[in-house]
């Protein structure tokens, strides 16, 4: 079995595949490339009425790259609704060092020095990959996907793949395409050099928030 290095992982995605643990508990990692593939327009995200109250509201603060171990972690660790995970320690690993080197992203939400929320995911040329979100008190991952949305629209991101559509994504507008228009996405994504750190998301949130479409 080849080994996964971080540099494979990366240009694994950059031809339109991602791995997966069976479990946690899994030492093995597959790849997957689905027929059809979940993404979340950039300019179609929809923000229901009642959590953008909560994202004006202020109720967490949110920050970006500020606690990237612990929001792996707090993703692979088992919770209520989701007993096991497929975020094994090869999965953490791997991203840890691909974020150690500026290609894998965290957005963290804090109710006071209390992380309660947050995501992660990988970023290459003007595409996000989406991995994986957990949540410790009520709409802390949503705030944090709100922010995600805001931080990659303000850098010139153009793309943001969230690999499956499930019913919690399609609530903000994630739809499916199929391969061969992901992997046009995909490659006109990849030319770009977006700029994550020096984005200033405020303006994009406040768009986002008074300009939502609506449904």
């Amino acid at each position: 079995m080849t080994r996964i290095t971080p540099q494979l992982l990366l240009r694994a995605y950059a031809a339109g595949l991602f791995p997966m643990a069976e479990s946690a508990d899994s030492t093995e990692l597959h790849w997957f490339d689905p027929p059809r593939r979940g993404v979340l327009p950039l300019d179609g995200l929809h923000v229901p009425r009642r959590l953008a109250r909560t994202v004006k509201a202020g109720r967490f603060r949110v920050t970006a790259d500020g606690a990237f171990a612990a929001v792996i972690a707090a993703c692979a660790a088992p919770a209520p609704d989701r007993p096991n995970t497929w975020i094994n320690d090869e999965i953490v690993a791997l991203y840890t060092t691909l974020h150690r080197g500026g290609f894998a992203h965290s957005v963290e939400c804090w109710d006071g020095d209390t992380l309660v929320g947050g995501l992660y995911g990988v970023s290459l040329g003007g595409a996000f990959f989406g991995e994986s979100m957990f949540s410790r008190a009520t709409d802390a991952s949503k705030v944090a996907l709100i922010h995600l949305v805001a931080r990659l629209r303000a850098a010139g991101f153009i793309l943001l793949d969230t690999q499956f559509v499930t019913d919690h994504l399609a609530r903000f507008g994630t739809i499916e395409i199929d391969r061969a228009e992901y992997r046009r996405q995909l490659a006109t994504a990849l030319a770009l050099r977006p700029d994550w750190a020096g984005a200033d998301p405020a303006a994009e949130m406040d768009d986002l928030l008074h300009h939502r479409p609506e449904g």
